[in-house]
């Protein structure tokens, strides 16, 4: 990796404008109205009352495949996505026009034989008013680009879960063609569709997206914390522990706190921990 073009790299901000129909098919790429006679998840995927669902913000505004670039010589093929978290400053809504501006914070090197932490952050304002609306971060573990140097200062790390009963469960069955929908939403990632690629990252078949399985998290709870109040969401952030593959079971266990939800995502089929250290923050 090439710290120095990753630190000196100034992004272009990107405008962009998105409709009620990309609203609508984020949602249904996430399972929303599933069965569809379910009429509670109706506002999610009907421009009669639209509603937007908070974490579309991790797919608006799509940066492309930046990491890709030669003068950053990330080995994109030893990639993965760590942590997302989004801060909400202002309801999104179900139709605008943005300004996103980006840039990298914090490399932090874990070592020559243990790879880097890289962070990326997304600032999303109302094209229109410059209002902020979103801040929207990432960390990505770079397996085999440690030795490089670090810089800039990372963010505090999610707190453990509590070692206590969760005081509320959902399962979630994943539809088998759920990357193929997710995809349309902007980031077309071939790991995630063809077959031949994914196994040459060590997958067995195409992976689903992690920001598919933070958005699945980000509908149960604005399903069963929220109750469909989008505006009260503050902010979503949790780590990522393991692939999730489309046609597989999520348990999302939660716990209810004091101004905020914490929240785990097991794969039924396998046991393992696919989401841990989960937490959103609410708005009285």
């Amino acid at each position: 990796m090439n710290l120095d073009a990753l630190r000196h790299h100034q992004f272009d901000a990107k405008l962009a404008s998105y409709s009620d129909r990309d609203t609508m098919l984020y949602a249904l790429s996430l399972g929303a109205a599933s069965p569809p006679y379910d009429t509670a998840d109706l506002p999610l995927v009907y421009e009669k009352n639209l509603k937007c669902l908070p974490t579309i913000a991790a797919v608006l505004g799509h940066p492309g495949a930046w990491m890709s670039a030669k003068k950053f010589d990330v080995t994109m093929t030893k990639l993965l996505h760590g942590e997302q978290r989004i801060q909400f400053h202002a309801p999104l809504p179900p139709t605008g026009d943005i300004r996103c501006e980006y840039h990298v914070p914090a490399v932090v090197d874990k070592g020559a034989d243990k790879g880097a932490l890289m962070y990326f952050d997304k600032v999303i304002y109302d094209q229109n008013t410059e209002e902020k609306l979103c801040t929207v971060s990432a960390s990505y573990f770079l397996r085999a680009d440690g030795g490089c140097g670090s810089f800039g200062q990372a963010p505090a790390p999610l707190e453990a879960l509590p070692d206590t009963p969760a005081d509320f469960t959902e399962e979630v069955t994943i539809d088998p063609r759920a990357a193929l929908f997710y995809r349309l939403n902007g980031d077309r990632n071939p790991l995630h569709a063809d077959p031949d690629i994914a196994q040459k990252a060590g997958f067995s078949k195409p992976i689903l997206h992690g920001l598919c399985t933070y958005g699945m998290c980000g509908l149960t709870l604005t399903r069963k914390v929220l109750d469909y109040n989008v505006e009260r969401a503050a902010s979503l952030g949790l780590r990522f522990s393991a692939p999730v593959y489309p046609g597989e079971t999520l348990l999302i266990e939660g716990w209810r706190l004091e101004g905020r939800i914490g929240f785990r995502a097991t794969v039924k089929q396998r046991g393992t921990v696919a989401v841990n250290n989960g937490w959103m923050t609410l708005r009285e």
